[in-house]
């Protein structure tokens, strides 16, 4: 996307009061955004509008919003935030698992919603920083090989897709290899500032890595347990 380009959000939400709160404080800040109160117009969205970020509503008309969140994963690396009026322990852990990037619950104040997105985006675009310039372009751990330039992943020669939410927390363990790093560490560096306490990201998105980078027998994330996760020194 060129720095010119406006950031879209499509917002799937058939609440209309909410969908206007959204999209106004959106549009003041230089957001596009295309909004759908069904699922169905929302998976053709995701195909014909390319959306940067999607908000999505978890109870919507005659749709199950955890598989909609995973129909959407299914297709697109697409940044993806919950915002939902059920606020259980066991909904936000469902909706991480099926892909989503964070978990917001209503009411929400839209400073929180922004501060949201933008840590969310910051992890879906390349980095820029000082810090990101002077780490290694090629981390290679056993048979795994981590590309922090194309942010790609490679096991034993074949490409393996990850969410830009699994990446991040990948290159974070990656760059820290041998180093035991808390799940506060973690929370701090991969999903951003004010996601301290938010330990169940942690261990919904090791588990993720886990399933698709690890082979049978062979360990790439350690837990230590109530302390953390390393990927173990050469």
């Amino acid at each position: 996307m060129s720095a010119e380009a406006a950031t879209r959000a499509l917002v799937v939400e058939d609440d209309p009061n909410i969908v206007d709160l959204i999209r106004s404080n959106l549009a003041v800040r230089g957001f596009d955004t295309v909004v759908s109160a069904d699922g169905l117009r929302a998976l053709r969205l995701l195909e014909t509008e390319s959306p940067d970020i999607v908000l999505l509503d978890l109870m919507l008309p005659e749709v199950d919003g955890f598989e909609l969140c995973r129909q959407i994963r299914e297709r697109s690396s697409v940044a993806i935030i919950v915002v939902s009026a059920r606020g259980g322990e066991r909904d936000k852990v469902s909706a991480l698992n099926v892909g989503a990037d964070d978990y917001m619950t209503k009411p929400f104040s839209i400073e929180e919603l922004l501060a949201r997105i933008n840590a969310t985006l910051r992890r879906t675009r390349p980095a820029t920083t000082a810090a990101a310039q002077s780490a290694p372009e090629v981390i290679a751990v056993a048979d795994l090989v981590i590309d922090l330039t194309s942010q790609q992943v490679t096991r034993a020669g074949h490409a393996v897709h990850l969410t830009p939410t699994e990446f991040a927390l990948l290159r974070e363990l990656a760059l820290n290899r041998g180093k035991l790093l808390s799940h506060a560490h973690l929370l701090r560096h991969v999903w951003g500032r004010g996601y301290e306490t938010e330990t169940e990201y942690v261990r919904v998105y090791v588990r993720r890595l886990r399933a698709k980078l690890e082979s049978n027998g062979s360990p790439l994330i350690v837990t230590q347990p109530r302390a953390g996760y390393r990927i173990p020194a050469e």
